[in-house]
């Protein structure tokens, strides 16, 4: 049975034992295990019924405590002065003596890490005293969670705790950006807008988007399988109309009418707003329209400025073609 918890250091007891931990972030929940243990983060894959090609974010309490297993330049210090705590992953070179669990990075010599910005997980990291690996904990591919309400739904009873930490604030994913090569290379738009990075480190090079052949291989990143972030019914993006039999996912004041089935994502217009409320949405929008029978769900566009354009990326791989 999964117990609910609200006290961080029995969460991180739990997690030093070996066992499975959901966890609140400022983005989505994380499903935890610890990193220095392969028999836990493989427990991870079970749990989510995640491909083990497709690498898990290593969270940590400080800066210093990453930059121990990985090996920063001055991109990724200057970087992590700006935007940790916060939603923003970096993936960097393995140092020779790290810890963590070859499994957690998928076999690379790269790793995923971050600090995240929720003051009851990073309790919880502190006394855990070890990295957590933690993708989003919900089942692989299906829409990701933003409240503990939410990991119930999909893992209870698969993994021993939640701790809740109420409702998530950004509501996406973190940033990925791959600090490995000369240039750095934004790897899956999120919680930190493009535009910050690069008043930082200068310029960066746009997300990538992989073929279908090219996601069975290795991953650099976590969030770039091509099709994910999907719920059950089919998804239609950049709707300019809406049919009765569908389930409309609205943006602004202005949502198209004839719908079986509304969420606005924010009536106000406001990208922040939709962020927060986008992955909640989609799990209301589906679970509704599959109790009324519709047949689909239809996306109105949202501007691609600031959190936008993270908001367009989980729009379209939960549109993708289903594997």
């Amino acid at each position: 049975m999964t117990r609910l918890l609200t006290d961080p250091a029995e969460a991180a007891a739990l997690l030093r034992e070996g066992a499975l931990v959901a966890f609140p972030s400022e983005t989505v929940y994380g499903l935890g295990a610890d990193a220095w243990n392969g028999r836990a983060v493989a427990a991870v894959f079970e749990a989510k019924g995640r491909p083990h090609f497709n690498p898990l974010i290593c969270h940590f309490a400080e800066a210093e405590a990453a930059f121990a297993e990985v090996v920063a330049d001055d991109r990724a210090r200057a970087l992590a002065a700006a935007f940790w705590p916060g939603p923003l992953t970096l993936v960097l070179p393995r140092r020779p003596a790290c810890r963590v669990d070859l499994l957690a990075g998928a076999g690379l010599d790269t790793l995923a890490v971050r600090v995240p910005a929720h003051p009851a997980t990073l309790a919880m990291l502190r006394a855990a005293a070890r990295p957590i690996a933690g993708p989003s904990a919900n089942r692989s591919g299906q829409v990701s969670p933003t409240s503990a309400a939410h990991v119930l739904a999909g893992l209870s009873g698969r993994i021993a705790a939640v701790l809740d930490g109420g409702d998530c604030a950004v509501g996406v994913e973190s940033t990925v950006l791959d600090l490995t090569g000369p240039g750095a290379v934004l790897l899956r738009p999120g919680g930190v807008p493009a535009a910050a990075i690069e008043a930082v480190i200068g310029r960066v090079g746009r997300p990538l988007r992989l073929s279908a052949a090219e996601a069975t291989r290795s991953l650099r990143s976590p969030g770039m399988l091509l099709s994910h972030y999907a719920p059950a019914l089919p998804l239609r993006l950049d709707a300019a109309a809406v049919a009765a039999e569908e389930a409309l996912l609205a943006f602004g004041p202005h949502p198209l009418p004839g719908a079986g089935a509304l969420w606005n994502l924010s009536p106000g217009g406001d990208v922040a707003e939709a962020a927060a409320r986008l992955f909640a949405g989609l799990r209301w929008l589906d679970a509704e329209g599959q109790r009324l029978g519709l047949k689909g769900i239809a996306a109105m566009p949202v501007p691609l400025d600031g959190l936008g354009e993270a908001i367009a990326d989980r729009l379209a791989r939960a549109a993708a073609p289903r594997g």
